[in-house]
């Protein structure tokens, strides 16, 4: 069963007197970290009959101030797309998500303004709800205290999360699931997230080159930094049917085929040709299974592609789908 939420782009929403219980962040990924924190917002948002509700950024607050240096190797890698990452939001129980742009004139906003725009103006907060370490406003002069201060004002009460810890104790952040996605360990990735790493999109063209050599794809777009090791990886698509099917998949820019190639993902399902372009698939990555490489003709790389099916036949011979 699908979610049902509201996006709001802009605020004042419309019905501004409807009270919110709110929580802020980036949310990178929608790890089990996150996922404590948007439990309790919908727990606390029950009891107090209030709208569990998310405020986040697009795009990253890093990747504005990478950008605005002119340091493009600051930018932080995308574990989600941001459909998905809307989509797992309302998935552990915002109602309604702020998806608020952060450009200069946001990165401006003086912390007292921005309590009172988005806070108390924007969605009526009675509840708010931050990691002991949140900073906000200009040059991050906001924290705890001036929330505080600014709740007893205008009426709304403040709480704070301790960081989540994982199996061993560590706490679990978005960076050390970038570096397991990086490596291609998708066990570890599966075990900070909660839930196996997928990405969600529309099946676009491509060159069609897979059918020519009796290996057809399903494209689906990525983002342009997706934190996701480039290589070939065993798969399950969702979207298409009632069942998950299997497939092998290829995550990067061709480089055998094309010079200056874009990032795709290319999913080749197993013994199965679909039309699919327009559809809305979810990949669900399960192994890893090579780099990405570059090779010197065709046929070194059928060869390769036969490998890779022969490798997905036998994963899947062994667990199932």
């Amino acid at each position: 069963m699908k979610p049902i939420f509201t996006i709001y782009r802009n605020l004042p929403r419309f019905d501004t007197s409807v009270a919110s219980a709110v929580t802020i962040g980036n949310f990178d990924g929608v790890h089990l970290g996150h996922q404590a924190i948007l439990h309790c917002l919908r727990d606390e948002a029950e009891q107090r009959q209030l709208i569990p509700t998310v405020v986040t950024f697009s795009p990253h607050p890093r990747a504005f101030f990478a950008k605005k240096a002119q340091r493009p190797e600051l930018y932080p890698a995308q574990i989600n797309t941001l459909r998905d990452k809307l989509h797992a939001l309302a998935t552990y129980g915002a109602k309604q998500i702020v998806l608020q742009r952060f450009d200069a004139n946001f990165a401006s906003l003086q912390a007292e303004k921005f309590i009172y725009d988005l806070l108390v103006q924007g969605l009526n907060t009675k509840w708010l709800l931050v990691g002991k370490d949140f900073r906000f406003g200009h040059q991050r002069q906001g924290g705890l205290e001036l929330l505080r201060k600014a709740g007893a004002l205008y009426g709304f009460q403040v709480d704070f999360i301790d960081d989540i810890p994982d199996a061993q104790g560590q706490r679990i952040s978005s960076s050390d699931i970038r570096t397991a996605l990086a490596h291609g360990n998708l066990t570890q990735a599966k075990a900070l997230l909660g839930r196996p790493y997928s990405i969600t999109g529309h099946v676009v063209h491509g060159q069609k080159l897979g059918r020519t050599i009796g290996y057809p794809t399903l494209n689906v777009p990525v983002p342009t930094r997706c934190a996701a090791r480039s290589g070939v990886y065993i798969v399950k698509l969702h979207g298409l049917g009632d069942h998950a099917l299997p497939g092998i998949a290829s995550l990067g820019v061709r480089p055998t085929v094309e010079d200056a190639g874009r990032l795709l993902l290319e999913v080749h399902i197993l013994d199965r040709s679909l039309d699919a372009y327009g559809k809305l698939v979810n990949v669900e990555f399960l192994q890893f299974v090579r780099n990405e490489e570059k090779f010197p003709d065709l046929p070194t790389m059928m060869a390769a592609i036969d490998n890779d099916a022969r490798s997905a036949r036998e994963y899947f011979a062994s667990h199932g789908l």
